[in-house]
């Protein structure tokens, strides 16, 4: 149960104070946070991580345990980047007895099957760019508020995702929202993966973002819907704000998202961006 809920569903989990002013930068993940482009993709991984350790094992387990066991690794590893589930798709297959491909391969076929199940999905947004609308649809409610509501109170945006950054920026600019994510000199701060992973991480982003404007802990609000980033914000004395989003796009909480982030850490729940008016006076910015 939550310390306290605000409106109907901005929940406090972890005591804390936060002064008007305080928050100056906020990171932000992508998938999930912001953008609905790539729902289901965990459902694709899972699909093919089954179909994977099926074929390559025979360790007599069932596809229901093969399924559960490799849920809860991609969900733990979810906001590294997409490389590191491979890698330990790879250590799945070992375990059990199994000779695996490299994890590019597992990743260049995991990035085949997402694109053919979202090619309509990114289809459908050139055609509302084209047309000048607004691709809402495709984005957690009321993210564009948010956005605008964290630019408009001076705060600095940093965006970082472990979906690969050419497809970050891509996507970003498709739904429109790339510029809230530039500062008062044009200098666009979008992170995603590398083919040289180890030279990215959220990590090293929250590290940079610290070190480079001579920020506190406290200064610092990392959102997201994945583990690694909240716990990052923690280690830092960040507060955490996690979002349980429906990647359906409806109304409401993922229950299942919203019990891991909760155990993470998260000082903050919400299942979209609605109320964002109240999360902006529990993070003192006005």
């Amino acid at each position: 149960m939550p310390l306290k809920t605000l409106g109907t569903a901005v929940e406090i989990h972890v005591d804390f104070e936060r002064r008007p002013g305080t928050t100056r930068y906020a990171l932000l993940d992508f998938d999930g946070t912001i953008s609905l482009l790539r729902a289901g993709w965990q459902q694709v991984m899972v699909d093919q991580f089954v179909e994977v350790l099926t074929s390559t094992t025979d360790t007599g387990e069932s596809e229901s345990k093969l399924t559960d066991a490799c849920q809860l690794f991609i969900t733990r590893l979810t906001g590294r980047q997409t490389i590191y589930q491979m890698l330990q798709l790879e250590e799945e297959v070992i375990k059990r007895g199994g000779q695996p491909l490299p994890a590019a391969v597992y990743k260049k076929d995991y990035l085949e099957r997402l694109g053919r199940r979202i090619a309509t999905r990114i289809e459908s947004v050139r055609r509302m760019q084209v047309e000048q609308q607004q691709p809402v649809d495709h984005m957690v409610r009321g993210t564009l508020d948010l956005l605008a509501g964290l630019k408009g109170a001076g705060v600095n945006c940093y965006l970082a995702s472990g979906t690969d950054l050419e497809f970050v920026l891509q996507e970003a600019e498709l739904l429109g929202v790339s510029d809230y994510f530039r500062d008062a000199d044009g200098q666009l701060h979008i992170y995603g993966a590398l083919d040289e992973y180890r030279n990215f991480s959220k990590k090293m982003i929250i590290e940079r973002i610290l070190s480079e404007n001579g920020l506190a802990g406290e200064e610092l609000v990392v959102i997201g819907d994945g583990y690694v980033e909240l716990e990052n914000a923690r280690d830092v004395g960040a507060l955490a704000v996690g979002v349980a989003s429906l990647e359906s796009g409806g109304e409401g909480w993922d229950q299942w998202k919203k019990e891991r982030l909760r155990e993470v850490g998260a000082h903050i729940l919400v299942p979209d961006w609605q109320e964002f008016d109240l999360l902006f006076d529990c993070l003192g910015i006005h």
